[in-house]
């Protein structure tokens, strides 16, 4: 069986067809979840079973996207990033079109499932801009949901940005020696003792809780100076001491984007005790039918990594069957509601059953074995070790369904000694794994963005481990483990091994007279082109950049098109992104009452 992907070398003067990341990022995957299936080499098609995939930069998004920065730019990313710096601000990686290639990835293997299933499929098509949509679709529900005129302003504004993007917006601290470091808790006392030993006030330190909680919807964090100023003036070891003694994570940052000991993206571990009876497919599907069509996934996960992680399955086509607390996820009445429910929780789990079950009890745990005994996947994104204790592990599962997909989303996997294992959240993953130092560039200090980067990375990669975990279960009839993380996932995103150099003027966002812009490749290397179409008399980034502030970003647009020199609008307002033409066949406007969804990221046919 061969699976094809053509993936061609960017041409010196047209933009690629399509991104040797996307291409690059997918091999990998493939390698390491289907890569005793099917040949993931560059072949060429060859074969009945060849899988034809074509993945682009813009997919249906109606704009001249002609790399990285410019889906960036275009999807709300540089602006979500940005917010804690006060404007739009690039990712120094290649991060949109990470998140395609793992879309490739998954389309493939979803294919290669659905044929076993009956349904006859050739080809699937995605690019970095879905994917970059996808990763904002909690920031895009939130824009666009029905206003509280009663709560605080959604997002806080920092006050005293710098042109880097650091500003008083970001959450990183800095110690005594000038190191930076991320902290973590989800206990307001423990954040509150914290802030005691360092002999900040109670007042001080409370005023600090709610945007430093609030930053993984904000991506904003507005901490009050004391705090600051407080973590300023002691010594490293100091607050790693008052950390420890509180149960608050701290992980100090380095300049080294890529750390020693990183994992592997995906790792799939057979049941032990030999395979069973391999389930035959399902029979004809109907025409339209989606590849995961028939598959039942039960899910008991939190925040965003794990319930990410099944919405993915579901747009593949999978049922998927959410075990909640009695009363409901908290994060179902978290401002803004849609319909009477936080619009962040319903972009992700929309569509989903539920069913309450306490697993602290007896019966909420047998309810939990009852649903996976018919089922096909399990997936959660518990703490470190909570499986066992449950006894939901799965060796424990398998006795109720030999064949279970078992799928733990994890913070670090086993990067860390159990006893010293920190909270497994987005921005210490980014710390720990070196993404927080490739994000920004050299004369910058590293900082992770607060865009929850790695959390909709792991849910995707999770996702394509279940797919894959589906796909080696219907060849062999075994049930697998499929272990994932935040640290495994921010692993994938392809970056040197020193962090690039600083920003040029012109790779930056650039203010027009209404809005930014943001050059092309093309039009970054034709220095002495663009001078001519902004009438600089100094063919120099600075000068040339300055130029920009005298005519709105359609007139630039215009000019810059008709020189053969690309550029595109930086989207700051993703409130406005449903009604945008350019967005029509990606995003669907709201409801009334509701909020805009991102279409599925995949076309089959």
């Amino acid at each position: 069986m061969n699976i094809t992907f053509s993936v061609p070398s960017p041409a010196p003067v047209a933009p690629p067809t399509a991104p040797s990341v996307v291409g690059e990022v997918a091999a990998r995957l493939l390698r390491g979840t289907i890569g005793d299936i099917g040949d993931t080499r560059d072949t060429g098609v060859a074969g009945p079973c060849a899988v034809h995939r074509t993945a682009d930069w813009a997919g249906p998004v109606a704009d001249d996207l002609d790399g990285e920065g410019a889906v960036q730019a275009a999807c709300g990313i540089m602006h979500v990033h940005g917010r804690a710096g006060g404007g739009p601000l690039p990712l120094a990686v290649d991060y949109a079109a990470t998140l395609g290639g793992v879309l490739t990835a998954q389309g493939v293997s979803a294919v290669l499932l659905a044929r076993h299933q009956g349904l006859e499929l050739r080809e699937v098509r995605t690019s970095a801009a879905q994917g970059a949509l996808l990763a904002l679709c909690q920031y895009l529900a939130e824009a666009t949901a029905p206003p509280d005129e009663a709560a605080a302003p959604r997002i806080p504004v920092p006050s005293d940005a710098t042109a880097s993007g650091a500003a008083v917006g970001g959450a990183t601290l800095v110690s005594a020696e000038g190191a930076a470091f991320e902290l973590e808790t989800l206990d307001p006392e423990a954040w509150r003792q914290f802030w005691a030993r360092l002999g900040v006030t109670a007042r001080a330190a409370g005023r600090g809780w709610s945007p430093f909680q609030q930053r993984f919807a904000t991506a904003v964090c507005v901490l009050p100076g004391e705090l600051r100023e407080a973590a300023r003036t002691a010594p490293l070891d100091a607050l790693r001491a008052a950390a420890g003694a509180c149960g608050v994570s701290l992980v100090a940052l380095s300049d080294d984007p890529v750390p020693p000991g990183l994992p592997e993206p995906v790792r799939l571990l057979p049941a032990p005790g030999g395979a069973c009876v391999p389930r035959p497919g399902g029979g004809p599907a109907s025409p339209g039918a989606l590849p995961l069509s028939g598959v039942r996934v039960v899910e008991s996960t939190r925040r965003v990594q794990g319930p990410l992680a099944g919405h993915v399955l579901e747009l593949l086509g999978a049922d998927v069957i959410r075990v909640e607390p009695p009363g409901g996820d908290p994060m179902r009445g978290l401002p803004p509601l849609a319909d009477g429910c936080s619009a962040r929780y319903a972009a992700l789990n929309a569509g989903k059953a539920v069913v309450e079950a306490d697993l602290r009890t007896a019966e909420g745990r047998a309810a939990l074995r009852e649903l996976v005994a018919d089922a096909d996947a399990f997936v959660h994104n518990w703490a470190p070790g909570r499986d066992v204790r449950l006894g939901l592990d799965a060796e424990r599962l398998w006795r109720v369904r030999p064949d279970l997909v078992y799928a733990g989303a994890s913070g670090f996997g086993d990067a860390y000694p159990p006893e010293h294992t920190p909270i497994g959240t987005d921005y210490l993953a980014q710390a720990r794994s070196g993404l927080a130092a490739a994000l920004r560039p050299a004369g910058e200090p590293p900082a992770p963005s607060l865009m929850t980067l790695t959390d909709v990375l792991g849910a995707l990669v999770c996702a394509q481990a279940v797919v894959a975990g589906l796909l080696r279960r219907a060849r062999t009839g075994s049930g697998v483990r499929a272990e994932t993380s935040l640290l495994s996932a921010a692993a994938l995103v392809p970056r040197p091994p020193v962090r690039r150099a600083a920003w040029s003027p012109l790779e930056l966002p650039l203010r027009t007279a209404d809005g930014h812009l943001y050059l092309g490749e093309r039009a970054r290397a034709d220095l002495a082109a663009l001078a001519r179409v902004t009438g600089s008399a100094h063919a120099a980034p600075g000068p040339v950049a300055g130029r920009f502030g005298r005519r709105t970003t359609g007139e630039w647009r215009e000019r810059l098109r008709s020189a053969a020199l690309g550029a595109t609008e930086v989207r700051t307002d993703l409130s406005a992104l449903p009604a945008d033409p350019a967005f029509r066949d990606a995003v669907v406007p709201a409801p009334p009452g509701g909020y805009a969804t991102v279409r599925s990221p995949w076309t089959f046919s």
